[in-house]
C-alpha cells in the first residue's frame, strides 16, 4: 500500500463550511438585529463582494482583464428602470430579465471585443461602457442625462411597510453575494473550472490539450455579464434613483472592485471576500478624510502588491497551507499506512 490519498477537501474547509453557515444564520436574521443604517452597509458589502467575485472569475482565471464591467452594472440598473416603469412587472421579476437581457446583449459585445488582446482588451472594455453611458443618456423617457427616481407606486409594490421593504431589498443583496459565491465555486469545480484554471496557468499549454479557449472564454464573459446585471439592477433598487454618470461609473463599479480583488488576492475565492472586508473596513474609517482617503487605499494598493504579489489571501494560504475553498486535489499521507 502507498499510505496515500486524494482528496478534494480539507479539515480546513470543512471547518470553514461550519463556521459560514452559523455566519449566513446569523445574517439572515439581521432584520431582526441589526438598524437600518447597518442593514443598508451590509446589502452594500454584499454587492460589492458579488461584483469582486464576478471580475475575479472574469481576471484572475479567465485571464479578461476588464475596466468597463460598469456596462453591465449600468445596463441592469437601467432595465430594472424599464421594466418595472413601462413594462409593469415586478422589481424582483425585473432583476432576473435584467439578467437575461445582460447575457443576450453580451454576446454581440463579446463577439467585438474579443479581436482584442491585452492592454486593448481592456481599453475596448472601457470604451463599450461608455457606448452605454451615451446611449442611455440620450434615452429621455428614463430621464436622459439627469436620469430618473423609481415611482412610489412601485417601490411600495415591493413590501407593505418601510421596514418590510428594507428588509427585502437586504435579503435580495444577500441572496445575491451567497449565489454569486455559489455559481463561481460550482463553475471552478466543474470540467470547464479545470479548463479555466488550466488557462489561467499557461494558456498555450492549454491550448495544445485541445481545451477551446475562445469558447471557454466566451461563456465565461456571458455568465459574468449575466449576474453584474443582476447585481446592477440591485444596486439601483437600493439606491432608488439612477443616472448615466452613477450607474456607468468607472470608479465606483471597477476601480474599486479591482481594487478589492488585488489586495484580496486574485485568482482565488477567498481573495475577494477578504478584500471586501479590508476595503469597507478603511472605507468607514477613513471616509471623513476626503482625498486622503483616496491616497490612502492607493498607498495600501500599493503595498500590498509589493509585499504580497498573490494578495492577503495568497500570504496566508502559502503561510500555513489553508485553503477555505477546495477546489483541486490534494494528496494526503496516511502515516498508519508506511511510506
Amino acid at each position: 500500500m502507498t499510505g496515500t490519498s486524494v482528496t478534494r477537501t480539507s479539515r480546513a474547509a470543512r471547518v470553514a463550511a461550519i463556521l459560514g453557515a452559523v455566519v449566513v444564520v446569523i445574517l439572515i436574521a439581521a432584520p431582526w438585529w441589526a438598524g437600518r443604517a447597518d442593514m443598508r452597509l451590509m446589502g452594500e458589502i454584499f454587492l460589492y463582494l458579488s461584483l469582486a467575485c464576478l471580475w475575479n472569475l472574469l481576471a484572475g482565471y479567465a485571464g479578461l482583464v476588464s475596466v468597463g464591467q460598469q456596462a453591465y452594472v449600468g445596463f441592469g440598473g437601467y432595465m430594472l428602470f424599464a421594466l418595472t416603469m413601462f413594462a409593469g412587472l415586478p422589481p424582483v421579476a425585473a432583476i432576473a430579465i435584467a439578467g437575461v437581457l445582460g447575457a443576450l446583449i453580451s454576446v454581440p459585445v463579446a463577439a467585438l471585443i474579443f479581436r482584442l488582446r491585452g492592454a486593448y482588451f481592456a481599453i475596448g472594455t472601457w470604451v463599450i461602457a461608455e457606448v452605454f453611458r451615451l446611449a442611455f443618456a440620450q434615452a429621455s423617457a428614463l430621464g436622459g442625462g439627469s436620469g430618473t427616481s423609481l415611482p412610489t407606486s412601485i417601490v411600495r409594490s415591493l413590501a407593505d411597510g418601510r421596514s418590510a421593504r428594507e428588509s427585502l431589498s437586504y435579503w435580495l443583496a444577500l441572496g445575491m453575494g451567497l449565489a454569486v459565491i455559489a455559481a463561481v465555486f460550482l463553475l471552478l469545480r466543474s470540467r470547464r473550472g479545470l479548463a479555466l484554471t488550466a488557462i489561467r496557468d499557461n494558456e498555450l499549454a492549454a491550448g495544445s490539450l485541445g481545451i477551446d479557449i475562445w469558447r471557454t472564454k466566451f461563456v465565461v464573459y456571458v455568465i459574468v455579464s449575466a449576474l453584474t446585471a443582476m447585481v446592477g439592477a440591485l444596486i439601483f433598487l437600493q439606491k432608488l434613483r439612477i443616472s448615466p454618470d452613477a450607474a456607468f461609473s468607472v470608479n465606483d463599479w471597477t476601480a474599486f472592485v479591482i481594487f478589492i480583488v488585488v489586495i484580496g488576492g486574485i485568482g482565488t475565492i477567498e481573495g475577494p471576500i477578504i478584500g471586501t472586508l479590508i476595503f469597507f473596513a478603511l472605507r468607514e474609517t477613513l471616509a471623513d478624510l476626503g482625498t486622503i482617503y483616496l491616497m490612502v487605499l492607493g498607498f495600501v494598493a500599493i503595498i500590498v502588491m509589493l509585499k504580497a504579489p498573490k494578495g492577503v489571501w495568497g500570504l496566508i494560504r502559502d503561510r500555513f497551507d489553508v485553503q477555505f475553498f477546495p477546489l483541486g486535489y490534494r494528496v494526503l499521507r496516511d502515516p498508519k499506512k508506511g511510506p
